[in-house]
């Protein structure tokens, strides 16, 4: 479908948002936001908001589906479209379903056969990881790390040796903080990039290793943030700098404070270096 083709009939369309400057709308954006019969969004009042700003008239019925609702209004959705609607499903921003309300109906309606589309455009960690400078030929996308410290924790850990870049969305209130437990257990040398507002009048890229966007961040971060970190080296063994571990605590440094040390330098896990210095003592 172009911007001058009708949208197809008894169909399911998914449709990017802008992540920030409303120019990056598309005219098929446009388009489908008039013809549709049903315009589920994420937040009824930001996508008559973007109808406002993009000068289009919203000619259907807008109905919310999020989070807390998607699971009971899917499958009044898909029967719509099953008889012939056109429901376009959009979020405040970005592609619906990449951490975003959209999976529960965009899954259901393949089960029952009816046709999904969708309408490309603005996406927060494609565009993150397209300026990080870091390598764009293997990642992954793994969204928010989960709230609870102890949870964040045993997701890192399980990330640490993913050699693909890995792409996060985060609070401001809480960049601080993961980056930190990224330091610590990713390695404080890993490099990371996190990027803030992006295609906004305030757009910021920061860059830098873990332990320096760690310091970075200390004071208040505003605005939506997306972090991009390197994936791990296959090359760095715990093993290669425990001599280093040892020879900083034979100089008087605490084994815990030593194996962190090198971590940072060296890009190893500083639970790694713990563990083989406390075999080879």
């Amino acid at each position: 479908m172009n911007e001058n083709q009708s949208l197809p009939a008894s169909c399911i369309i998914v449709a990017a948002t802008p992540i920030g400057d409303v120019n990056d709308a598309s005219p098929r954006l446009c388009a489908a936001l008039q013809q549709a019969d049903v315009v589920a969004a994420e937040d009824t009042r930001r996508v008559r908001a973007l109808a406002s700003r993009l000068g289009v008239h919203i000619a259907g019925s807008i109905l919310a589906l999020h989070d807390h609702n998607e699971g009971e209004r899917a499958g009044a959705l898909i029967s719509q479209a099953k008889s012939g609607a056109r429901i376009l499903v959009v979020s405040d921003a970005g592609m619906p379903t990449v951490s975003d309300p959209g999976y529960r109906i965009v899954h259901g309606a393949i089960d029952e056969g009816v046709r999904v589309t969708a309408l490309p455009g603005p996406s927060a960690p494609v565009t993150a990881l397209a300026v990080s400078g870091l390598p764009s030929d293997r990642f992954a996308f793994e969204g928010f790390l989960p709230r609870k410290q102890g949870e964040a924790e045993r997701t890192l850990k399980e990330l640490a040796r993913d050699p693909h870049t890995l792409i996060f969305f985060e609070s401001p209130r809480r960049v601080h903080a993961t980056l930190s437990l990224m330091s610590e257990h990713f390695g404080g040398a890993r490099r990371a990039v996190v990027c803030r507002e992006l295609t906004k009048v305030h757009e910021e890229i920061m860059r830098g290793t873990l332990a320096e966007l760690v310091d970075a961040t200390q004071g208040d971060v505003l605005g939506e943030i997306t972090i991009v970190v390197q994936g791990a080296s296959q090359s760095v063994n715990a093993r290669d700098h425990v001599q280093a571990v040892l020879a900083l605590v034979d100089e008087g440094m605490r084994l815990k404070d030593a194996a962190a040390q090198v971590a940072e330098a060296t890009g190893a896990r500083r639970n790694d270096l713990y563990r083989e210095a406390l075999k080879a003592r």
